[in-house]
């Protein structure tokens, strides 16, 4: 029966397909609605990285975990799904059901379209990157290649092949000659490759299981059609897994790429928030290099009130000088300013000093070079850039800070002559959320790095995590993070030479001696 239009209401839901795993391959409509949505019902297979808010100013998402990993007792029933994406619509809320791979591609997320669309609800469906495609990729293996395969078929294998209403012609694809990639076929596999032979496909034929495929604790089995089976048992091989049989296998021993990569199995803690994962933030760039990034803030950077900055914005002519120690301020900063009216003509007579040259970059993304950066990037290292000068000691400095930092920048200037105003922009908040999903993660497996880009950063990690910050060793971006890091107890077992994120990448790699800079 066809279905008019539904009417308009302030509730909708998105069928949004997650990818396989890397939270790179969600789609670019993907990352705009779960920034704006007001509620995320997830699976299991969802990467967490996924459910951080990127550039979003909005609050942060209920959260609903409805599991779907393969049958488990702990996964929601698919009846219960519909009611409650019907319910979460009802209520007014724009709601992202976030499906790992592709909604449609065995996902389940038909029936949830029907059940809403039964309900008269509107929803929208996104489509995903399928692991049938992606997986067999990332392993090196083309699921079609010319002079080897010029066809694929995707077939569940949660269907038993030697049931009587099978709805699967194994003997139908034994002949086909191309590519088969099968899903969820785990424990039906035996039963699957005997029918496949019995059909005519020869037991020699390649075939690969590929375990968590696209994560960094992806695993590659290869063996043959009668023989993967044991292979997968033998190697401790489990779901979920995608598995292919045919010709262009072989081609793994010459295009595989993802598991050759320097940070390939290591898994990495990354303190500081995203800066969205467009972005080559400090997680974007160790995920790169092939580490699984646990995305961990245990704070978040919040607004404080932007009038005592807009009152010393209005007598901008009074400073000669502003001091900024981070991008956050930097970009704090000039939010205040464009509210004045005003942009980077306004500070045309004052000079700009910054503690390290990612502030600077900062600065210089809104038209603003900077006067003077610390060789050292520490507040004592531009102190001593700031002693040097005969155009420090008797000037105003406007201090554009976070709420209640460190005290050795301003108080430094003071001994130098100069007249400190500080005015705070910014404070840094605890994020209970991020802190519940890192625990849950290091439960399931310890991580090798916990990686700081400031001294803050190592204080927050430390306070929310207790005792157990001691457990992972910690790669620090300069030597004030690393002195915090020893403070509180933790090794420093990376330090990066330059205090840039592309320092701290580049010593992180270099720590597990495979990267070639």
């Amino acid at each position: 029966m066809k279905r008019g239009k539904r009417g308009a209401t302030a509730g909708i839901a998105y069928l949004v397909g997650a990818g396989p795993g890397d939270p790179g391959l969600l789609t670019v409509r993907g990352r705009e609605l779960l920034d704006e949505c007001d509620a995320i019902v997830h699976d299991a297979l969802a990467n967490p990285a996924l459910l951080i808010r990127s550039e979003s100013e909005r609050p942060a998402p209920d959260l609903y975990d409805v599991g779907k990993r393969g049958g488990e007792d702990r996964s929601a029933s698919q009846e219960s799904i519909n009611e409650l994406l019907v319910k979460l619509v009802r209520e007014g809320r724009r709601v992202v059901r976030l499906k790992g791979g592709d909604p449609l591609v065995f996902g389940r997320g038909g029936e949830e379209a029907q059940a809403l669309a039964e309900a008269a609800l509107p929803f929208e469906i996104v489509p995903g990157v399928t692991s049938g495609i992606a997986a067999p990729a990332y392993a090196g293996i083309p699921v079609t290649h010319r002079g080897l395969s010029t066809s694929v078929t995707f077939v569940t294998g949660h269907e038993d092949p030697d049931k009587l209403a099978t709805t699967t012609d194994w003997s139908a694809l034994a002949r086909s000659g191309g590519t088969i990639v099968i899903y969820m076929g785990v424990r039906t596999l035996p039963r699957i490759a005997g029918a496949l032979v019995a059909g005519g496909l020869p037991g020699e034929i390649p075939a690969a299981a590929i375990e968590w495929g696209t994560h960094s604790r992806q695993r590659t089995a290869v063996a043959t059609l009668e023989t993967l089976a044991d292979v997968m048992t033998s190697q401790g091989i489990a779901p979920p897994v995608i598995v292919v049989i045919g010709w262009t296998v072989v081609l793994r021993d010459e295009i595989a790429w993802f598991d050759q990569r320097p940070l390939f199995g290591k898994r990495i803690i990354v303190t500081r928030a995203e800066e969205g994962l467009a972005k080559r933030g400090l997680g974007a760039r160790l995920r790169e290099l092939g580490a699984e990034v646990l995305d961990a803030p245990t704070t978040r950077i919040e607004r404080i009130d932007p009038a005592p900055m807009q009152e010393a914005l209005e007598r901008l002519d009074d400073f000669q000088w502003i001091c900024f120690t981070s991008a956050n301020g930097v970009r704090f900063f000039w939010d205040a300013l464009r509210a004045t009216g005003r942009d980077a003509r306004a500070l045309a007579s004052v000079k700009l000093c910054t503690v390290g040259p990612m502030t600077a970059d900062a600065l210089l993304q809104r038209g603003l070079a900077v006067d003077v950066v610390a060789q050292r990037f520490v507040a004592e290292g531009l102190l001593e850039a700031l002693a040097s000068r005969d155009d420090v000691y008797g000037m105003s400095v406007l201090y554009a800070a976070a709420e209640g930092a460190r005290e050795t920048l301003p108080s430094g200037l003071e001994a130098l002559g100069a007249v400190v105003e500080r005015v705070p922009l910014y404070r840094s908040v605890p994020e209970p959320a991020a802190l519940e999903r890192l625990h849950e993660a290091l439960a399931e497996r310890p991580a090798d790095l916990v990686a700081f880009t400031s001294a803050s950063a190592v204080r927050s990690f430390a306070e929310a995590m207790g005792a157990q910050s001691s457990e992972t060793p910690a790669a620090s971006i300069g030597p004030a993070t690393s002195a915090a890091v020893r403070e509180m107890g933790m090794a420093v077992a990376v330090e990066a030479a330059q205090s840039t994120l592309a320092g701290l990448v580049t010593a992180i790699a270099d720590a597990y001696g495979a990267y070639d800079d």
